[in-house]
């Protein structure tokens, strides 16, 4: 496993990759970094180089914002840069699906698989769920402390996680940016989207894998909304036991079938 950092938009990202063969970059939610992702990409390093990075604001990839969903796509565009392909299957988890579905709509042409794991976003014109706008409001007032009392504010949050998710989190603390924590919190809180309506995914010709949500963060009514709107899209059901084994089935059918 290797570390290295690009640049874009001005500022130095780290991102990690492992393995070889076609390029796989998988992306994290907010709040959170690379290791957040690496469950859904660990398994695949056997045939696919891996990369997995700390999107902006999160992790090791520190900036004090603002933020949007283009320069994230951006990142996406620096980092294949970076590693010197053309064109790469691109994935995320929870908020990181929005930041890969940026890209493959502002980047159609370097879009070679598209992987949505329990989406977030339903788009300007629907927006956030009242259940989300609560949840993210919430969370922005603890994390908006963050800049006069450092980024142990977040510790309590992440105490009430599942205890396989409990430990990880915690560990990522040491590694934020409290300008970087309060930027990315109020980013997620103000509501913004990847997209206009459900009329662009319509557009989209990549194939796409959409594995459901069904919590109130990740609604199933967005997924839904993907399901609908995105041509020939895979379904994979929510509450999978191994969503990597399904990710690593469906880049093999395209990217090796």
């Amino acid at each position: 496993m290797r570390e290295f950092r690009f640049e874009s938009g001005g500022r130095s990202l780290l991102a990690v990759e492992e393995g070889a063969g076609p390029v796989f970059v998988m992306l994290h939610g907010p709040m959170a970094d690379h290791r957040a992702a690496r469950p859904f990409v660990a398994a695949l390093a056997p045939r696919y180089r891996v990369v997995t990075p700390d999107v902006r604001g999160g992790g090791r990839s520190h900036d004090p914002g603002p933020f949007s969903f283009v320069q994230f796509a951006d990142d996406v565009a620096a980092l294949l840069d970076a590693l010197h392909v053309d064109r790469a299957a691109v994935g995320g988890v929870s908020g990181g699906s929005s930041i890969a579905l940026r890209f493959a709509l502002q980047y159609p042409r370097r879009a070679g698989a598209l992987v949505l794991v329990q989406p977030v976003h339903a788009g300007a014109e629907i927006g956030y769920t009242p259940a989300q706008r609560a949840a993210f409001a919430g969370m922005d007032a603890i994390a908006s402390r963050a800049g006069t009392e450092g980024v142990g504010v977040l510790r309590p949050l992440y105490e009430r996680l599942p205890p396989e998710r409990r430990e990880k989190a915690l560990a990522m603390l040491a590694d934020f940016d409290a300008a970087s924590v309060v930027a990315t919190s109020a980013f997620v809180a103000s509501g913004a989207q990847p997209f206009e309506s459900a009329n662009e995914l319509a557009a989209l010709s990549v194939p796409v894998l959409l594995v459901r949500g069904d919590d109130p963060l990740h609604p199933g009514e967005v997924s839904d909304l993907y399901a609908e709107a995105i041509p020939g899209a895979e379904i994979a059901p929510a509450g999978l036991a191994d969503v990597a084994a399904v990710i690593g089935a469906f880049l093999d059918g395209r990217l090796r079938g």
